[in-house]
């Protein structure tokens, strides 16, 4: 059984006035359990089928709706696989650049700067990937990323809750600010001459990649120390950015 031992239940210092879209909700048992053991996530309340409930030991406090699985189905977008449970809960606090560029001064975990990548499923991969590879935190521009929201927590599968996630309003001057921390700026470009492994060096690295489709934008690039490439074969134009993401992780921890 499951134990939940950090749960955060309508702690002060949150953010409690509901906001506009609605509080989000969570389903599946890896994106649940991650929110429940977060102690920087409020949980709101939970709905889920006995079987699924009583097979985590939850706090006593939190709000609990048993449900049949035909309702909470009503409750998550078209065939979502919920697994039992759902959970409404508050966004987490916002984190400052600066914060994980001081929790990054003295070790080599990489940065992830996404440049308009706006699926959901792709960040909620790119989030898994950060985690398994250990990265510093991922950094989106924030009119130009999804919010926190079900399918990126299933998607991560747990990862959105370890992983720093910053917004930023410019990407290009937070570039410019990871470049005063000390940090490589490698741009991934599939027009790139350099191939990746040859890029990236021995200091501390920031990957930096563009949006679905279109790739990085030309400011972005100019605010990147290099453009690298993946050395995929030329029958496939291009990786999926996700895809993309988890290689150049994997060829970052592997130099």
């Amino acid at each position: 059984m499951p134990v939940v031992e950090k749960a955060s239940i309508m702690k002060r210092g949150h953010r409690t006035g509901k906001p506009k879209g609605g509080f989000p909700r969570f389903w599946g048992r890896h994106a649940v359990i991650a929110a429940l053991a977060n102690p920087n996530r409020v949980v709101r309340k939970i709905w889920g089928t006995r079987e699924a409930l009583t097979a985590l030991e939850l706090p006593p406090v939190l709000p609990i709706v048993y449900s049949d699985v035909a309702d909470l189905g009503r409750m998550v977008p078209g065939d979502a696989p919920h697994q039992g449970i759902v959970a409404e809960v508050e966004a987490l606090e916002d984190i400052w650049l600066d914060e994980i560029l001081e929790a990054g001064r003295d070790d080599m975990r990489p940065i992830m700067v996404l440049d308009q990548v706006t699926d959901p499923h792709n960040i909620g991969a790119i989030l898994r990937s950060a985690a398994a590879f250990d990265a510093l935190g991922i950094v989106t521009q924030d009119r130009h990323a999804p919010p926190e929201s079900g399918t990126i927590a299933r998607a991560a599968s747990g990862a959105l809750e370890i992983v720093p996630w910053v917004r930023v309003v410019n990407l290009a001057r937070a570039l410019d600010e990871i470049a005063d921390a000390g940090y490589w700026r490698v741009g991934l470009d599939g027009a790139a001459s350099e191939l990746l492994d040859k890029a990236i060096g021995t200091s501390k690295v920031a990957l930096v990649l563009g949006a679905e489709g279109d790739g990085l934008r030309h400011n972005s690039m100019a605010h990147c120390d290099i453009l690298a490439k993946l050395p995929i074969s030329p029958r496939m134009e291009s990786l999926n950015v996700s895809n993309a993401a988890a290689i150049a992780l994997y060829a970052t921890a592997n130099r």
